[in-house]
């Protein structure tokens, strides 16, 4: 049985929670239209507030979550995994909470409600009360949260978050929530009935409280130790991050709401903060630790952008798709891309630990239609040959690109870096979704790097395969590749109508809906076309890209690679991984060699790699 108040009243509404905001709004609009009701603003108040408190908690998610800059600060090492996401994913339950305790006293008292802009007496009433009342009392209670029942109750939800993040600090009970508010909420009082309240005190009383539960709980040590040094007295009146992950950590001490000094008196204070305070601080000038494989990627387009962890944390744990909550957010995304494209370099997004190893994903900042502008090439290719010189520099073993990689290994020889491209494994998943009883198959984008070695593979099963292209000399180049007993098995064709009759289809090249109609009903259209091709006809299939789920031991991973579902990544990504846990010593650039396909597959196998089926209906 639940213990009271353990729980949220509205758990079950899912998003719907949000229209219990709806009187606060239908009484402001309504006041508007009504001169007798004019003084009815505090619903909006109410309203600001609470928006700003979002905007509060997300800035400060935000900004924890950019690895590029925090990496070197972060206090607990480890990734922000999909179950502490799910876990915290109604974190901002007591902004509604506070919001409907602050409309009923708001209501209750309607003499609060002609409060000035502005009285500087205010801040230092409410300053006063907040060090005098609400710091001893939430030492107190908190300390009272942490005994036997109390905690098991109701605190240990709080503690169940391995990692801090700004959004554990709202991820506790009912009842924890309410006694917060009351903390806040005295000092507040206090002020307004001494006389001395106003609009902007609790506007700042409220934001201000926020803004340092945000701090203790970033996870990466923001404030400086020679801070301290300086104002030795300063480190009594302001608790930093390193010193509240010691109280998740080494639970029994650092009790203190915002200022240590609560916690010397009551002889509760870690002998380590101030300590292991100066360690992070020093230390953050300094590179952590060197991963063991880097995947590089690049952005496909402006909405993908956005799927990144750092801006929207719920919304880069699932796979994308276009939302219309991020359509008003497109002209910033477009000054973001020319302010990346003119400044920008290579970027650390999102890292996970495998088997003691560390992986991380770095962004080339360019998007997908600049790789199609013969201006941009040299750019690009300076910013991926700048990658992996940094990554030679730091000792990375092995480095996958979503891409080739020939150019730079043989401009740099002596790389101590393995060069991946991963795609041997892309057509390894490709192929072996194809049924051993297929015996013709439809390939367009036929010449590339992929298409040629299907095509090559494919002759070796017998398979006839109508590969799509207008250039003889290329068609002819790949033909005589193939063993001579092979050879007749690859046929050359130049419009998609040859492939009327053929169910089979490999897409390898952006095809349109009317180019799609000339596959027969029951056609299943496999694909390594980014973006995928639309799922236009109903009577078909379509798989997915190429792609593979990383082994269950995986820890940290709590954002999804582009539409890919959970824990999965594309094949050129996984690829790297096979490099890695395999331990190979060779670079992996250029023509793929189709004798490696089976044998990439199988150690991928063999480290617990899955195939995802891809296999899907449009309707």
């Amino acid at each position: 049985m639940e213990a009271p108040l353990s729980t949220w009243p509205w758990n079950n509404l899912g998003s719907f929670k949000y229209l219990l905001y709806g009187p606060l709004l239908a009484k402001w609009l309504y006041s508007r239209y009504q001169e007798d009701n004019i003084k009815e603003t505090w619903c909006l108040h109410v309203l600001i507030i609470c928006l700003l408190r979002c905007s509060m908690h997300h800035t400060w998610n935000s900004f924890s979550s950019m690895l590029f800059l925090t990496r070197n600060r972060r206090i607990n090492k480890d990734g922000v995994g999909f179950k502490q996401i799910d876990n915290e994913w109604d974190w901002d339950n007591f902004i509604l909470l506070h919001g409907i305790m602050g409309s009923l006293v708001f209501y209750m008292l309607k003499d609060l409600i002609n409060l000035p802009l502005w009285d500087f007496k205010g801040f230092l009433a409410v300053a006063i009360l907040h060090i005098a009342i609400s710091e001893p009392l939430y030492y107190f209670l908190h300390k009272r949260f942490h005994g036997s029942y109390l905690f098991n109750h109701y605190h240990s939800l709080h503690h169940s978050s391995p990692v801090l993040q700004p959004f554990t600090a709202g991820h506790a009970t009912l009842l924890e929530h309410i006694i917060l508010a009351a903390v806040m909420g005295i000092p507040i009082l206090g002020t307004c009935f001494m006389g001395c309240g106003s609009i902007t005190m609790i506007y700042g009383y409220i934001l201000i409280f926020d803004c340092l539960r945000c701090l203790g709980h970033s996870n990466f040590e923001i404030i400086p130790h020679q801070l301290f040094q300086a104002f030795p007295l300063l480190k009594y009146l302001l608790y930093t991050p390193t010193y509240h992950s010691l109280h998740h950590t080494e639970m029994g001490t650092n009790y203190c709401l915002f200022m240590p000094l609560f916690d010397a008196l009551g002889n509760t204070l870690n002998p380590k903060s101030w300590e292991m305070h100066t360690k992070f601080s020093v230390e953050s000038g300094k590179n952590g630790r060197v991963p063991d494989f880097v995947f590089l990627a690049h952005v496909v387009d402006l909405t993908s952008a956005m799927h990144v962890p750092f801006l929207f944390r719920s919304f880069g744990s699932k796979p994308f798709s276009t939302r219309l909550f991020l359509l008003p957010l497109l002209p910033i995304a477009f000054v973001v891309m020319l302010v990346m494209w003119a400044y920008s370099k290579v970027f650390l997004n999102t890292f996970y630990n495998l088997r003691g190893r560390l992986h991380q994903t770095w962004v080339v900042p360019r998007f997908g239609f600049q790789y199609f502008l013969p201006f941009a090439a040299e750019g690009i290719n300076n910013q991926i040959e700048q990658a992996i010189l940094r990554a030679d520099r730091l000792g990375v073993k092995n480095e996958a690109l979503n891409g080739g990689g020939t150019l730079f290994v043989n401009k740099h020889p002596n790389l101590k870096v393995r060069v991946v491209h991963g795609n041997t494994l892309t057509a390894a998943v490709i192929l072996k979704e194809i049924p051993e009883d297929v015996t013709e198959a439809f390939l367009s984008g036929a010449t590339s790097k992929l298409g040629r070695v299907i095509a090559l593979y494919l002759c070796r099963r017998q398979v006839r395969v109508l590969m799509l292209t207008s250039s003889t000399e290329r068609f002819q180049k790949i033909q005589k590749e193939a063993p001579a007993e092979y050879q007749k098995y690859l046929v050359q064709v130049t419009k998609y109508e040859a492939a009327r009759n053929c169910k089979t289809w490999i897409v390898g090249k952006w095809i349109t809906p009317r180019e799609q109609s000339y596959a027969p009903k029951g056609t299943h259209f496999h694909q390594f076309v980014v973006p995928p091709i639309l799922s236009f006809r109903r009577d078909c299939t379509y798989g997915d890209l190429a792609a593979m789920r990383l082994p269950e031991d995986v820890q940290g991973l709590g954002s999804c690679e582009y539409t890919m579902e959970r824990g999965v990544v594309h094949a050129c990504h996984a690829g790297g991984v096979v490099h890695s846990l395999e331990g190979w010593t060779h670079h992996e650039v250029g023509a793929i060699d189709v004798d490696r396909i089976d044998l990439v597959w199988e150690a991928a196998m063999k480290h617990g790699l899955k195939p995802v089926s891809s296999l899907k209906k449009t309707d």
